[in-house]
């Protein structure tokens, strides 16, 4: 299983590739929503796990480019922010994220979260 993580800071990535590598899933890195728009075209993303604001392309307007492709719609997204405002976070539900967690984030919840995302996914297709 392959996680795209998209985050405008470096720090973040490399943090949530080694909690999520840790755990054995493959990862591979964007920096913002135009760049994960690329790197999902190419295939083999299974999940995505995004920050909210970046420059360029956020992720709520990533998260409804997804949803609004028929062939990537059941891509589940993980938003991992700081904001904290309740109108952002419904924003964010509203455009189609699966998950929401606030930062500071460890690793046991990020991979608690990716795990349910992952079981709501296989229940789906069955």
């Amino acid at each position: 299983m392959k996680i795209l993580i998209v985050d405008d800071c470096r720090t973040t990535r490399k943090l949530l590739s080694l909690y999520v590598k840790a755990k054995g899933f493959e990862v591979d890195t964007a920096e913002n929503g135009l760049d994960a728009i690329e790197k999902i075209a190419q295939g083999n993303i299974n999940m995505v796990i995004t920050d909210l604001n970046m420059p360029f392309m956020d992720g709520i307007e990533l998260t409804r480019t997804l949803k609004a492709d028929a062939t990537r719609c059941q891509i589940p997204v993980l938003m991992v922010t700081t904001e904290k405002d309740a109108d952002e976070k419904k924003r964010a539900c509203e455009a189609g994220v699966n998950g929401f967690m606030m930062k500071p984030v460890s690793a046991e919840d990020v991979v608690k979260n990716i795990r349910s995302l992952m079981k709501n996914m296989f229940e789906q297709e069955v």
